[in-house]
């Protein structure tokens, strides 16, 4: 007997991982469940996964994506963020949904673009993974070259970097190299907590502007 995919309940804070699928199957499954869902779900050589993130996930992802825009806006760097859109390459057998993403050098290149073609178009320059219930998979973000993936385990941020299709841990952003972002990020994310959103914002902002 064959299950169905509206039989599967992954709680809040699980995951559930399918051996063997095929990258067909990986494709239906998304079509399937469609964009709406509140789970994520990424593919790696027939290895598929699916998350539904806890609320804490959710907070942290926001404050942390949030905390991004306004550095690149201070900066004055145009970006896109595409959140969490679906990214696939079939020759690479990989697909992955980043809890966040963001086009910073390469934002020229996709703007406008109302769907992404890694074939053809390039990586996001920066991914963001929340992980405060399960431990992000480097395989897949590897395999589709994006450049450098964030880290964040509801208290302390790590960095890394792809160098020669392996990601290295660093102590700066290649892309914000100037900010010492590994400390800075986990600690505005935790003032969020007790003064609130919008002071900590201004806090940051000015940190920024006064770096």
């Amino acid at each position: 007997m064959l299950l169905e995919l509206n039989q599967i309940i992954v709680p809040p804070g699980q995951q559930l991982l399918l051996k063997n699928v095929s990258w067909q199957m990986y494709e239906n499954i998304l079509s399937e469940l469609g964009e709406g869902r509140a789970a994520r779900i990424n593919y790696y050589q027939g290895m598929l996964e699916i998350v539904t993130p806890l609320p804490e996930h959710e907070i942290g992802k926001v404050m942390i994506g949030d905390l991004v825009k306004a550095l690149l806006e201070e900066l004055d760097i145009d970006f896109w963020s595409l959140a969490s859109t679906t990214f696939k390459n079939e020759a690479m057998a990989a697909g992955v949904e980043a809890d966040d993403c963001f086009y910073i050098q390469n934002e020229a290149v996709i703007r406008g673009k109302k769907r992404i073609d890694l074939t053809v178009d390039p990586p996001p320059d920066l991914a963001i993974e929340i992980d405060i219930t399960s431990r992000t998979r480097f395989n897949n973000y590897e395999a589709l070259g994006v450049t450098e993936l964030w880290r964040y385990d509801g208290q302390s941020l790590e960095i890394n970097v792809l160098e020669d299709g392996k990601y290295v841990k660093s102590n700066t952003s290649r892309n914000f190299s100037q900010f010492p972002l590994v400390d800075a990020i986990p600690q505005y994310v935790e003032q969020s907590k007790v003064v609130g959103r919008n002071a900590t914002m201004k806090a940051f902002r000015n940190w920024v502007r006064e770096f």
